[in-house]
Formats: structure tokens, sequence, C-alpha cells
């Protein structure tokens, strides 16, 4: 049986670098269970200081996750890390556009992504960007 793939992306912010990139994709923020998370904390097996409100909705403070309307996607995880990047990322997204790389640019730099480089190899060429956390990926 073949296995699937979750990427997971360390974030200090994941539920704000979820929406982000559920944005970015086209894709949704995948919803939490508010009865189960009580349910934890009322049992003693999670605290109160591990859940927050974000966009009204109790959730887990550690993480958010994104999800395609494609069931073959992977699943994307923000999970959170004291510390804030510090070096290249060894892993990164493409984000393939169908044509529209200078239209997709332009938006995301209007959200708050930069460009860190450019680049080409034979037809092919791409720009090197970060998302508001300075995580890369290429479109």
């Amino acid at each position: 049986m073949p296995f699937t793939v979750q990427i997971t992306i360390d974030s200090t912010d994941p539920h704000a670098l979820a929406d982000w990139w559920a944005e970015t994709l086209g894709w949704q923020v995948e919803a939490q269970d508010a009865d189960l998370i009580r349910s934890m904390v009322a049992q003693g097996r999670a605290t109160e200081d591990q859940t927050m409100i974000h966009k009204g909705a109790l959730v887990w403070s550690v993480g958010a996750a994104i999800v395609s309307s494609d069931p073959g996607a992977p699943r994307i995880l923000f999970q959170r890390v004291p510390e804030a990047k510090s070096v290249k990322n060894r892993v990164h997204l493409d984000i393939r556009t169908g044509g529209r790389d200078e239209e997709v640019r332009a938006r995301l730099l209007e959200r708050g992504a930069t460009v860190l480089w450019t680049g080409s190899q034979g037809p092919y060429s791409w720009v090197t960007m970060a998302d508001p956390e300075g995580n890369e990926f290429c479109v």
C-alpha cells in the first residue's frame, strides 16, 4: 500500500501562515474540532494555554493545516516553533501557475511575499520568493 505525504512547515504564527497559504493556493484551512479540544482540556489531557481563539473558533495553538479540494494533494501543516527561520530551506514548494507567473507574483508581493532571487535553466525560468515568515518557494 502506498504512503501519503503531509508537508510540515515550521512557523512562529501557524494560524496566520496557514491563512496566507490557503489564500495563495486557493485551498481551505482545515477545520479543527472545538468539542474535541474542550474534551481534551476537561480530561486533563491538554491545557487551556494550548488552545486559542482564531477567527472566532477554538483551535489548538500549536498548529493549523490547509487542504486542497483535490483528494490527491498533500495536506500542509504549519506547526509552531519557538525560533524564527534562520537559514535557507532545504525543501520548498513550487507554485505552478499555468502560465500566470507574473500575475501571481504581483499578487503575492501585495500580500507580503518578497522576491529573493531569479533563476533559469534552458527554456525554464523561476522566481524564488519568501512567504511572510521567510519560507522560500518558487513561482
